[in-house]
This record gives structure tokens, C-alpha cells and sequence, in this order.
């Protein structure tokens, strides 16, 4: 794409601007009856407008290329902007001295050839098969493969650029005996070589067939430990309530808690724009990624700004601007959200009798701001260190309650996208089965 002569015609149109040129290529690969079973290949090029004129914000963008480009953009803005509201806090951020610089383009495995791609697909339904003759079959077995590539440009001098790939393998392990069940899960790393086939295959595997047999428990409280899994969703519900956008929009329960302990004293919460599928070495506006500690010792310590938030509360960016793609506006978000990680496997050292939950079904129905909710979950109940599978219960609560009664954490952290947990010892778990 033409970078400069977009960025020459956009000169003086606005009072300040921002344009965000993205380059995406993606391949997926997908295996069934051990044969590729379909390849997708995908190809997306465009450039994103913000301009701001007479305090009112415009957005715009484009898959053209050069003047086509530039003139779709204008013609959009023209048509925009004389209806959007003005607002004194709109901008942009100024260049920074110096940006982090992380390890995450995988020139070799983009390098490597389509052939050796099917063949590893293949070869992990392969595995997962052959783990155990109760599996009966194997759905969703895929290699897919990102290569991403964001120049960013505004008026006030930021001109940052980076790229970085992403391997995300899938599969579904199905496990018939008396009865039938599922297990599906799926890792992800920058690099190809990372990819752990045989590893993952046999976890799935051996996942599915451990939930045979699986019936409803008792109702009661239980005490037990919420696995990476399913603690990285709850963590997904958390994250917003530590949004400065949230904040001002009387979205989150953390209002005025500033310097209190809100969580656990167990609990260590770090956003980091280093951390998670989503890491880069730059926001969603140009600023440098940060690591921002949320909560110390339960503690917690700040919210998550991005430029238009921070200049409403008159606090510096804390690098939290995330796009969704190139045809949405940057917006405040959190970037690599996690639990820090303990000193022990916690499973092994300190359950004895108790739950543990593997899985959480239906978590988009939480609500967010009040933290109540109610899931289904699936997992094991642990009676003087035995172990059977239980299915078809509701897990309910409130998430904040529910994080003040963590007394260990695990150090088997694991993200899952761009939230990240490790296991979870927790006390007082609600649990309506039969």
C-alpha cells in the first residue's frame, strides 16, 4: 500500500489525525478421517481513518489501495462528520522515546511449505485417534496460521510498525462407551515449532475419555480447584471491570476502591499487552505496551486507560487501546489480562476431597457489573484422592465473592487468548446438581 501519499493527502484536511494500515494473511488447515478435509486461505490489506476536526471525531476505512483508498476515506468523513458530537478529549498520543521489543514473527514457519502444514494436522487427529479405542471419533482437528503485519501514523509524530504470527491448533476428542461424550480444547503459540502435537492430542484424548461415566453431584458447597480453562473465563468477565471506560461510564464495581482489597490476598492480576495471543509492542493507538499491575496482594491499584479515557481522568495511557479489525474504532480494553502464577501444582498437593471444575458452559450470560452468575459446569469429584466425572450441574455465585475465596493458586498458568490464569484453590463453591 501507498503509506505516504495516503498520509500527504489526509495533511491539513484535519486539525489532527490518526491512520492505522493493517496486512493480514491467515491459512487454515483441517483434518478429518485422517485426510485434509479443507484449506482456507485468506488475504485482507486496508487502512483505518480518525480524524479529528473542530473537537469532533470522524472514523473511516478502507480495503482500497492508493488514491482509491485516500478518496474512499475522504468521501466517508466528509459525509460523517457534521453530525458527530464534539468533545474537548478527543486526541491522539505523542511519540514515545522507546518501545519494548518482543520475539513474536516466526519467519521459519511461515517458511515452511504447505505439505508439511496438512501433515501435522493430520498427524494430531492422528494422535487423538489413537490414544484409546473409546474414541470413536475426532471433529474440529485444525492448524490455523496468522501473519499480521500494523503500521501506525498520526500527526502529532508517531510512526510505529511491527508484526508478528499466531498457530492456533484445535481439536474435539469424541469417547462412546456406555455413554458418549466430548472434550474440545485448543492451544496457540507464535511459533510453529512450539506446537506440541502429541502432548496436546493425548490431553484431549484422554480428557474425553476421562468423563465417561460422568453423573450428576450432589447440591451442596464444596471446596475444590477451578482449572486454568475455566478460570481464564471468569477472568474474561472480570477484565472490563477494570476499564477506565467502564469507570466512567458507572460500569464497574471497583469505583472509589482505589488502595483497598477488593480480592483475595492470593491474588496478583497483571495486564500486559506482552502477555497473551493478543501481545505487540505497541497499543491499538501507537502507544508503547506497558505492564500494569491491577491488583497486589488483593490490593486493587489502577484502572486500564486508554488516550481518550486518560485525558478524561488526566492520567497518562496505560496502553490499553484494542482493535477488533480494521473496520472498528479503537476502544479500551484490557490486552493480556492474568492471574500471576503460584509456587505449586495445587491439584496434586492439596486436594483431597473436593471438586474440581475443567469447564464452564454459558459464562456470556454473567453479568459483568454485578458479578453474579450462573453456568454449567463439568469436572471431577476428588473423595480421599478418588476420582469420578460429574456432568449436568449449576455452578452459581457472585465472581467477586467467589475471588475472595481463593486461598492457593496454582503454578500451571495458561492463557487462553488474551486472558490467562493458572488453577485455583477456592473454598465455598455453590454447586446445584441432584
Amino acid at each position: 500500500m501507498d503509506y505516504e501519499k495516503i498520509v500527504d493527502g489526509i495533511k491539513g484536511l484535519f486539525d489532527s489525525y490518526e491512520l492505522f494500515f493493517m496486512k493480514e494473511r491467515t491459512r487454515r488447515y483441517e483434518s478429518r478421517d485422517l485426510d485434509i478435509y479443507n484449506v482456507e486461505l485468506r488475504e485482507e490489506e486496508g487502512v483505518a481513518l480518525r480524524g479529528i476536526k473542530e473537537n469532533r471525531m470522524v472514523f473511516s476505512y478502507s480495503y482500497d489501495r492508493g488514491e482509491k483508498a485516500l478518496e474512499s476515506l475522504l468521501d466517508n468523513s466528509r459525509q460523517l462528520l457534521s453530525f458527530l458530537d464534539e468533545d474537548m478529549d478527543y486526541g491522539f498520543p505523542e511519540p514515545a522515546s522507546s518501545y519494548p521489543v518482543l520475539d513474536t514473527y516466526d519467519r521459519e514457519g511461515i517458511g515452511l511449505s504447505d505439505s508439511i502444514k496438512k501433515d501435522m494436522v493430520i498427524k494430531l487427529e492422528d494422535i487423538m485417534k489413537s490414544f484409546d479405542r473409546r474414541i470413536v471419533a475426532v471433529r474440529g482437528c485444525e492448524l490455523q496460521e496468522a501473519e499480521i503485519e500494523v503500521m501506525i501514523i498520526n500527526s502529532r509524530g508517531v510512526s510505529v510498525e511491527a508484526r508478528k504470527t499466531t498457530y492456533v491448533i484445535t481439536g474435539m476428542g469424541i469417547a462412546k462407551d456406555e455413554d458418549e461424550v466430548s472434550w474440545y480444547d485448543w492451544r496457540w503459540s507464535n511459533f510453529l515449532r512450539d506446537m506440541d502435537l502429541k502432548g496436546f492430542g493425548n490431553e484431549v484424548a484422554e480428557k474425553a475419555v476421562s468423563f465417561l461415566g460422568g453423573t450428576q453431584i450432589e447440591t451442596g458447597i464444596y471446596n475444590g480447584i477451578i482449572k486454568p480453562q475455566a478460570a481464564s473465563d471468569i477472568m474474561s468477565i472480570l477484565s472490563g471491570s477494570f476499564l477506565a471506560e467502564n469507570l466512567y461510564k458507572g460500569k464497574t464495581w471497583l469505583k472509589d476502591k482505589i488502595g483497598k482489597r477488593c480480592l483475595s490476598q492470593c491474588l496478583n492480576i497483571t495486564d500486559s499487552g506482552t502477555m497473551g495471543i493478543e501481545a505487540f509492542p505497541f497499543d491499538a493507538e501507537g502507544f508503547p505496551t506497558q505492564v500494569n499491575n491491577v491488583i497486589i496482594d488483593g490490593v486493587f491499584e489502577t484502572f486500564l486507560y486508554d488516550t481518550y479515557y486518560g485525558r478524561k481522568y488526566r492520567k497518562p495511557s496505560t496502553g490499553n487501546s484494542i482493535r477488533s479489525g480494521l473496520k472498528d474504532p479503537p476502544r479500551c480494553g484490557a490486552r493480556g489480562i492474568y492471574i500471576e502464577k503460584g509456587l505449586m501444582d495445587i491439584t496434586k498437593d492439596l486436594l483431597d476431597t473436593g471438586i474440581v471444575i475443567e469447564e464452564l458452559i454459558g459464562t456470556h450470560t454473567a453479568n459483568p457489573i454485578t458479578g453474579e452468575f450462573s453456568v454449567g459446569a463439568i469436572g471431577y469429584l476428588y473423595k480421599n484422592r478418588a476420582m469420578s466425572p460429574f456432568k449436568e450441574v449449576i455452578f452459581s455465585g457472585n465472581i467477586f465473592e467467589l475471588l475472595n475465596n481463593v486461598t492457593a493458586v496454582g503454578n500451571d498458568l495458561r492463557f487462553y487468548g488474551n486472558c490467562g490464569s493458572p488453577s485455583l484453590f477456592i473454598e465455598g463453591m455453590k454447586i446445584s446438581g441432584r
